[in-house]
């Protein structure tokens, strides 16, 4: 068994690795889509500047221009600090992963890298962990140390509870951040139904949910009887894989809950990005990043 100063090892050369591996994907795929996607909250003035062809009219200091008697325009300079939330599950079942990586380790990864991202972005960063409860909730702040904190949590944090109330911790959030926040919400999304507090924050905030998938947790191979356990409840069942309506029925579902959730998050206007556990997630994120941008640029 793992001393403690080995557990601590461990945990700092686990945090050392994703922040390598991270920071080298922010400096590269996400140098300029993150900034160009995540718009400040406005513009500030800084200062005047004499007005060239081209200029529009509106952007006209006509106080400035009657007391120097030439035309100046007024310089602006956007706001763009942000308030970047992530709301993790850490939920029993998010333990579960068929490939080389659970669903935890990927949403931790993932977070690691948003998290970078907006720190490089100079924004502050706050964390919300929470499975059948509120397990943690870190304020936003900025700077490395801060985020390093947040990634050791993400990492290590080990919950109370083992079911999901996703319905709970978003309630709990939309109490204590007023301040409008952007907000990836990364989940694999079995829980109860949550479409109200999710449809509040979306009106509040700049929500984009992440949905963190198995593949075996929509197709069951065909290997005969198996016992699958609920990793939540403790609740088994034994199945025949072999049979082929079994294996149909099993798909079914799992269509049929995704089809539930793609319809509320579209309803509500939420983004949503699909990752599956032992596949790059690069490719989905910067897919998201470019339909987003592109997005904004034809409103």
């Amino acid at each position: 068994m793992a001393t403690k100063e080995e557990r601590a090892e461990e945990i700092l050369r686990k945090i050392r690795g994703l922040e390598i591996k991270t920071r080298a994907l922010v400096d590269t795929a996400f140098a300029g889509d993150y900034h160009s996607v995540f718009k400040g909250r406005g513009m500030n003035f800084e200062d005047v500047r004499e007005y060239q062809p081209g200029d529009e009219i509106r952007a006209i200091d006509w106080n400035v221009t009657a007391r120097l008697g030439s035309p100046f325009v007024k310089k602006f300079t956007e706001e763009r600090e942000l308030t970047v939330m992530l709301i993790v599950d850490v939920s029993a079942s998010g333990n579960f992963g068929s490939a080389a990586q659970s669903k935890r380790e990927l949403a931790a990864e993932v977070a690691c890298l948003l998290a970078f991202s907006a720190i490089r972005n100079n924004d502050k960063v706050g964390l919300l962990l929470f499975s059948d409860r509120l397990e943690l909730f870190i304020p936003p702040k900025k700077g490395r140390s801060h985020t390093l904190r947040i990634i050791r949590e993400i990492l290590f944090f080990e919950p109370a509870g083992r079911g999901t109330n996703a319905a709970a911790a978003l309630d709990h959030f939309n109490r204590i951040i007023t301040r409008r926040a952007v907000v990836f919400l990364i989940s694999d999304f079995q829980a109860g139904d949550f479409s109200r507090e999710l449809a509040v924050t979306a009106k509040r905030h700049d929500l984009i949910a992440l949905r963190i998938r198995d593949e075996r947790e929509r197709v069951l191979p065909n290997i005969g009887i198996i016992t699958l356990e609920d990793a939540e409840t403790g609740e088994q069942i034994e199945i025949n894989t072999a049979d082929r309506d079994v294996r149909s029925r099993f798909a079914s579902v799992a269509e049929t809950q995704q089809a539930e959730l793609a319809r509320v998050l579209r309803r509500n206007k939420i983004d949503r990005i699909d990752l599956r556990t032992g596949d790059d997630y690069l490719p989905a994120l910067r897919s998201f990043f470019k339909n987003r941008e592109r997005r904004m640029m034809i409103r």
